[in-house]
């Protein structure tokens, strides 16, 4: 699925079975309690965090879809091209940071 069918693909669910887009406010605090959830996963995963019984559950693939349908979500409301500000975005660090990973010597191995 390329993103600008995700994109379509999320509009359609939210006017059908979603009703509306909840506003902007409620999306971004949606989305950054989703985010939380993926951190919760990732402390325990891959961190030093320990796991209790009600965390055993949890899927880090399902939580980070659930990040990405917010995601979709507020730029589909605020009329963003994800496709195009991607590949915006990349080019920005290209040209940007072209050296600088490279020139970092805690990266090295």
């Amino acid at each position: 699925m390329e993103i600008k069918e995700a994109q379509r693909i999320v509009d359609e669910w939210i006017n059908t079975t979603g009703v509306r887009y909840f506003n902007e406010l409620t999306n971004m605090a949606m989305l950054t309690e989703e985010v939380g959830e993926v951190a919760r996963i990732i402390a325990r995963r891959y961190g030093e965090q320990s796991f209790k019984d009600t965390d055993q559950d949890k899927d880090l693939a399902d939580e980070l879809a659930d990040v990405l349908f917010v995601l979709i979500c507020i730029a589909n409301q605020t009329g963003i091209d994800l496709t195009r500000a991607l590949e915006k975005n990349l080019q920005k660090k290209t040209s940007r940071d072209s050296a600088r990973h490279k020139n970092n010597e805690k990266l090295r191995e």
